[in-house]
């Protein structure tokens, strides 16, 4: 999967009217093999920095999971800290079979999420639609040898060929990396998993389907709690479903889950065990002089995460990213338009099912800024402090040496100056859905496809 990588190191040009003191993004590396016939089961479906940074991993529509450490010798030298090199590769799901129901149970990687670490050891959740498990990866460069009824092949000895007792002794041996399932949590989801997350107790995770979101402890496999169930019922009378879930930073008894309608509801499990009825409703109205057939589609909640600081939450929708601040409900605080160019190609976009791709977003670690994706391998960053916004470009096409990955504007109108490009003339096979932000550096890992993008933001 990862058997070709490059690494290129170039410099973003400044947004034009920016101003000096703009800073700069390089492309770091691409992982992945460049080619045009893509197998199914390496399309990237997960992009998840560890929460020192030091591991990145991915996983793909294939089961698997890949991990990236960051090179210890660039650790000390600013411009060489975004480069990743693989660590760990391993099979984190098979293909299954509901008996009962005659379904497929694809492989395919959903989510994945690391745990704060304890130990020399690493833990990460990995689900797929119906299966989560919990993964330890650690390190192993020493054996044990001499020991007394075995042979060094591995053959049990005879006791009665013992004449001599020894104290087996380690020895060293090449660094090994092992990934072992610690624990494996099934058969609790009817429905398709979309969501999973760790609380801030680092005891309990919840994980989200359509219709309903349970909680669990990390140590039990054979139970967990429903605290969310919207399941209507008379199926006949469902008119939303739930598309995103993700516990508070800070607050181990605060969640909030998205919508299909486009409504996130934060619940506080200290006022009831079913968090049926929610203590908070961020709903932005709609505009009547907007409605069309695609508006319940388009507002949709793709993904929702709260800021680092636990004051702010982000949710993306098809067209937008909005900012909420989570004593006002009534409105957004920002909104951040990511592709209002295409309003006017909804029709073409919802019969071609693109109208349907649920988009990730995230925070910067000091919360400054907010990333999301989009089309033509674009993807987009804004500046919550100084209000600006940049389109900028994953592409290995352009990341020839000492070439400057250009800032990219999109129009509607035939008339196009440079670095513009029409909205006809975008590529919708071509989206960045699944995007990772460094929790301390300015690093950011983008996925496309089967290729993992690392860029590094430098000053000027």
């Amino acid at each position: 999967m990862w058997s070709s990588c490059w690494t290129y190191s170039l410099n973003l040009s400044s947004v034009p009217g920016d101003g000096d003191g703009q800073s700069r993004w390089c492309l770091s590396q691409v992982k992945g093999a460049v080619d045009d016939d893509v197998a199914e089961a390496d399309i990237i479906s997960a992009v998840e920095f560890n929460h020192s940074g030091e591991l990145l991993a991915t996983g793909d529509r294939g089961g698997r999971i890949v991990i990236f450490q960051q090179e210890q010798e660039s650790k000390n030298l600013p411009q060489c800290r975004a480069e990743y090199n693989v660590y760990s590769t391993f099979q984190s799901h098979e293909p299954e079979f509901d008996y009962l129901k005659s379904l497929e149970i694809e492989e395919k990687i959903n989510k994945i999420r690391w745990l704060p670490q304890k130990n020399a050891a690493h833990f990460l959740l990995s689900t797929n639609d119906k299966t989560i498990k919990l993964w330890k990866i650690s390190e192993r460069d020493k054996r044990p040898e001499g020991y007394n009824l075995k042979e060094e092949d591995g053959r049990y000895r005879h006791p009665s060929s013992l004449t001599t007792l020894r104290v087996p002794v380690f020895q060293p041996m090449d660094l090994m990396v092992e990934a072992s399932p610690r624990r494996v949590y099934a058969n609790a989801h009817t429905y398709h998993i979309n969501s999973i997350s760790v609380n801030s107790d680092n005891e309990t995770y919840l994980s989200a389907d359509d219709l309903r979101i349970n909680l669990w402890h990390l140590d039990f496999t054979d139970r967990s709690f429903n605290i969310v169930d919207i399941k209507p019922a008379n199926m006949e009378e469902l008119t939303e479903v739930i598309t995103a879930s993700e516990f508070h930073p800070l607050q181990c008894n605060t969640f909030v889950y998205g919508s299909s309608k486009g409504s996130v509801r934060l619940c506080d499990m200290r006022a009831s065990a079913l968090c049926d009825q929610h203590s908070k409703l961020f709903e932005e109205p709609e505009d009547p002089s907007t409605r069309s057939f695609f508006s319940e589609i388009i507002s949709s909640i793709s993904d929702v995460k709260f800021s680092h600081s636990g004051r702010y939450m982000m949710t993306r929708d098809y067209l937008t990213l909005k900012i909420w601040d989570l004593h006002m409900e009534s409105r957004p605080v920002e909104t951040y338009q990511v592709h209002g160019y295409l309003r006017s190609k909804l029709c073409s976009l919802y019969e071609n099912d693109c109208i349907f791709d649920k988009f990730e977003c995230c925070w910067r670690g000091d919360d400054s800024e907010v990333m999301t994706g989009s089309y033509n391998n674009f993807f987009r960053m804004f500046n919550r402090d100084a209000q600006r916004d940049s389109t900028l470009e994953a592409s290995w096409e352009n990341g020839s040496p000492g070439c400057p990955l250009k800032t990219w504007r999109v129009c509607t109108g035939s008339r196009r100056k440079r670095n513009e490009i029409g909205v006809d003339c975008l590529d919708f096979s071509r989206k960045i859905l699944y995007t990772s932000w460094h929790p301390q550096d300015n690093i950011v890992a983008l996925a496309t496809v089967n290729n993992l993008y690392i860029f590094q933001e430098k000053p000027n």
